[in-house]
């Protein structure tokens, strides 16, 4: 077996348990490289979030005849201002960018767009061409980089599914359902290197997951959870979240999602549902890290792998292009960069795409993890008016 393949086996240890056989235990542990402050935190929604329905261009007449059936009325949308206004489910969402901490970033998209869920995904997760296919994410490659030595925690995943955007050459992040189950079984038994390379491989690999999670318990018992989140999956997610960067994890890059967001039927009920529980549990976190004066310190980016179409099909709506995407915290400057939706230059039918998402990852590599985005085959440039 080859070292991509047996990483691709490995890679994922999820459902908050974690148990090694004895002769995987680690050959030993070395402290994390020391890091920088800052971190991110990324909020993927998946299934093609409707950015037209969440941040909406009301005072546009097009959004209203070409969405007869799904268009939220005028005198629900709130936080109107510029022409543009929050859906009414994300009140808390007006709150934060009233309180300077929400920069909207319009039209975010790319070149020859795929409408594909998984192959979107995956274009965004690797940050590729969209004729491009790479093996590695953005962040993975990010990480193999900035981590001088192996660090299981430079990256950590809060789902029971690994995510491509943290894939690299190196065992650099982990995967983790539920931090408070997440354990290791293990001897003291020393394991000695051996004229095997893959056998080798195997202990690095058990080695780094082992130090993961003694450091993931450490930070979670550093910490208390100090306000209330809702009991939803991606409420209790970012409240883990929370958690790691209050007990000093000392990780650059977080990363979580939430599901549902593909409305091709009953759209108004589903996406006011889904960003219902979006709000209440970001607003959360946001309260949460604001109290503990690390609001400066923590970006929160939230995105979807493509927008919706612009004219309705009825009760839903079909896949799409460009779509927002949203930044909080991290000295935001609170600004909507680009402009509103034109929704009499479509293309067939679509949002022409304004901004790469390149260029925000750029940004994000550039201002807050102080990493060259060239390094890693970025070459879009960094956008300005995002952090101050």
């Amino acid at each position: 077996m080859n070292r991509r393949n047996f990483l691709s086996l490995t890679g994922t240890f999820t459902g908050g348990l974690l148990v090694l056989p004895d002769f995987l235990h680690a050959l030993g542990t070395q402290p994390l490289q020391n890091q920088k402050d800052s971190c991110v935190v990324f909020i993927q929604l998946n299934g093609g979030n409707d950015g037209l329905n969440t941040y909406i261009p009301f005072d546009h007449p097009g959004y209203y005849d070409l969405r007869p059936h799904i268009a939220i009325a005028k005198n629900d949308i709130i936080g109107k201002n510029n022409g543009m206004g929050w859906h009414p489910a994300l009140k808390n969402w007006n709150t934060i960018q009233q309180n300077g901490d929400l920069t909207v970033i319009q039209n975010v998209g790319y070149p020859s767009p795929n409408r594909s869920h998984f192959r979107s995904q995956e274009i965004w997760q690797t940050a590729s061409g969209a004729q491009e296919y790479l093996t590695e994410g953005w962040l993975g490659r990010y990480l193999d980089l900035q981590c001088t030595t192996t660090q299981p925690t430079g990256g950590v995943n809060i789902d029971s599914i690994d995510n491509l955007a943290l894939r690299g050459k190196e065992p650099n992040s982990i995967t983790v359902k539920d931090p408070a189950r997440f354990r290791s079984q293990a001897t003291t038994e020393a394991s000695q290197l051996s004229s095997n390379p893959q056998l080798d491989f195997v202990r690095k690999i058990a080695s780094t997951v082992v130090e993961g999670a003694d450091d993931i318990r450490r930070a979670i018992a550093a910490s208390q959870t100090e306000v209330s989140y809702p009991t939803t999956a991606l409420g209790k997610n970012l409240e883990w979240i929370a958690r790691l960067i209050k007990g000093n994890l000392h990780t650059h890059v977080y990363y979580t999602s939430q599901n549902g967001y593909d409305s091709h039927d009953n759209q108004k009920s589903i996406h006011q549902n889904k960003l219902k529980e979006l709000d209440e549990a970001v607003f959360a976190f946001y309260t949460e890290i604001k109290r503990a004066g690390l609001l400066s310190q923590v970006t929160l980016v939230v995105f979807s792998e493509f927008g919706r179409r612009v004219r309705d099909n009825g009760n839903g709506s079909d896949h799409g292009t460009a779509a927002p995407v949203f930044v909080i915290g991290g000295h935001t400057t609170g600004k909507v960069v680009g402009t509103n939706p034109n929704l009499d230059d479509l293309d067939q039918g679509d949002l022409k795409f304004e901004t790469d998402f390149r260029s925000v990852y750029a940004t994000l590599l550039q201002q807050k993890l102080r990493h060259q985005p060239t390094s890693i085959g970025i070459t879009q440039a960094p956008l300005s008016g995002i952090f101050r």
